[in-house]
């Protein structure tokens, strides 16, 4: 696989962040998914397989550190940590 086929799950939950990293990527040619909140997020990783995923820490309801823990029990999908704090 090479680096212009990868899948990017862009976990973000203010939309415009999520269009412009989005936009980013795409035109890099990378294959582009998008989910608004924690739990959309972990409901589509085990469906979409993302090869990297862009995971804003400050979302709310789940917290994103509570995110990488649980997705370290089931996945070892690369983490890129995202946040403005």
């Amino acid at each position: 696989m090479s680096a212009k086929s990868a899948k990017i799950l862009i976990v973000e939950d203010e939309p415009q962040m999520r269009r412009a990293v989005g936009a980013g990527l795409r035109a890099n040619g990378f294959e582009v998914l998008l989910a608004e909140s924690n739990e959309q997020a972990l409901d589509m990783i085990p469906l979409a397989r993302p090869d990297v995923i862009l995971l804003d820490l400050t979302l709310p309801n789940i917290d994103g550190l509570d995110v990488v823990r649980e997705l370290r029990t089931w996945s070892t999908t690369p983490i890129i940590v995202v946040s403005a704090r």
